[in-house]
């Protein structure tokens, strides 16, 4: 009886250690991570900054050659007349310094418009927040961005809340990417909002004289996004997307790289962020390392193919020959929509000749750019608003999210369409561009 009795003892264990160990690695295993939704900050009527006041306000401030270099830049930039700035962006004289009370004045507007939406569109209580990602750029306050969302919206004491600051306009994805690896860690945690902003009156807004650190304030305007991801399957049937691949590409270990976007102090001791022209040829090789690992995991076989012949001929070719021009795949191949990082009319002119894409496909980015401004790490927001307002977007399309920034990095967010998602047209909500999509898209002047 005792063998026995030890024999059932035995199976019995081995049985609730086999059901534990699957219920663990069943907890464990990769879980599909969905979009429930967005939202991007609209910025006030009273906000924007129309090109001819953008002018006055250089000639009043700076010495003529310099007000009329950042006038041609403001043309050639791509944005257009109704892009925003801070109110205390928009005085003369004294040129105000960028305060403390002042940056928080702007983040609060920008993230809680933006929350605050986000939880109107879904009807998500606060209080189910497990997760909470915060990136911005420049400005990074004690307490955190993350610890005032948590104190305005009365957050619960067990959330887990991250605030990245310092990670360029490329951090929208790497918020994106954490939260989801954060979703997947805590089989517990259901819900993550990440929010993406730059603060423009930040401490590193500059009012000097060097041209390199001018022109970011030609570029840089208003604006942030705030996103639902839930890694719930019962909840899938109301998301938007299913989040398929993060990928990121960083330069940092090489000098050239690390130091093309340099904030520093100008002669006058007077702090900015400066471009450096290394700018191009960086973010030029950031693209290509970037494509080696984004394309064998998003492109069709025939591409993949295409690419392999391409690295034979490279490998294989004939000492003394001129190497194979570099292989662009076709990426239209592997996606419906692209959101580009609208850093400017060259950035975007840059991006569209490197992943030889047509005008539509660049259009999202383009408007956005014009609309909006660059909006940092939320312009990819800002541009996928663009293609829902418009109605194009549909289930089973594949979006690109694509963001550059100072390090030097490259970063990706690939989402699939999980259903339908209505244009303002068809009784959607219309987002950020419900009072100006019908006008929309316009035509670029041409500019010297």
């Amino acid at each position: 009886m005792d063998c026995s009795a030890s024999t059932i003892f035995c199976f019995f264990l081995a049985l609730i250690c086999s059901i534990a160990a699957a219920a663990l690695f069943s907890s464990y295993r990769r879980r599909s991570i969905y979009l429930l939704d967005f939202a991007c900050f609209e910025p006030p009527r009273n906000y924007r900054v129309p090109h001819a006041a953008f002018a006055e306000h250089c000639h009043y401030i700076l010495a003529r050659d310099v007000a009329d270099f950042l006038i041609r830049v403001l043309e050639k930039s791509g944005l257009g007349e109704e892009t925003a700035l801070p109110i205390g962006a928009h005085y003369i004289e004294p040129f105000p310094v960028p305060t403390i009370a002042g940056s928080r004045e702007e983040a609060e507007l920008v993230i809680f418009s933006a929350i605050d939406d986000l939880l109107r569109k879904t009807g998500v209580d606060p209080v189910e927040i497990d997760i909470l990602v915060v990136n911005s750029n420049s400005f990074y306050p004690a307490p955190s961005l993350s610890s005032m969302i948590v104190n305005h919206y009365g957050l619960k004491s067990s959330i887990r809340n991250f605030s990245l600051a310092s990670m360029g306009c490329s951090s929208g994805p790497i918020s994106i990417g954490l939260a989801k690896d954060l979703l997947m860690a805590a089989p517990t945690a259901g819900l993550a909002l990440v929010v993406s902003t730059e603060i423009i009156t930040s401490p590193s807004w500059y009012n000097g004289k060097e041209r390199s650190m001018l022109i970011p304030n030609c570029l840089f305007r208003l604006g942030g996004a705030a996103v639902f991801l839930t890694s719930k399957r019962s909840e899938r049937r109301r998301c938007k997307y299913e989040l398929l691949h993060v990928v990121r590409t960083h330069l940092a270990a090489d000098d050239q790289a690390y130091r093309c976007l340099w904030m520093e102090e100008d002669d006058d001791g007077k702090l900015g962020i400066s471009l450096s022209k290394d700018v191009v040829p960086v973010a030029s090789k950031a693209l290509e390392l970037h494509f080696n690992r984004l394309g064998p995991l998003v492109l069709p076989w025939l591409e993949k193919l295409r690419y392999i012949a391409y690295i034979a001929t490279k490998k294989l070719g004939s000492k003394g020959k001129a190497p194979p021009p570099p292989f662009v795949p076709d990426f239209r191949r592997a996606f419906d929509h692209f959101c580009l990082h609208a850093g400017g009319k060259a950035v975007v002119d840059g991006l569209q000749r490197a992943l030889v894409l047509g005008d539509k496909e660049v259009e999202a980015t383009r408007m956005a750019l014009h609309r909006f401004g660059n909006t940092s790490s939320s312009s990819v927001w800002y541009g996928l608003g663009y293609v829902e307002a418009k109605g194009r977007m549909r289930k089973g399309d594949r979006l690109w999210q694509l963001g550059l920034g100072g390090g030097f990095k490259c970063n990706s967010a690939v989402w699939r369409c999980i259903r339908d998602v209505d244009g303002l047209h068809e009784g959607g909500d219309g987002g950020a561009w419900k009072d100006c999509i019908r006008r929309y898209p316009v035509k670029m002047k041409a500019v010297d």
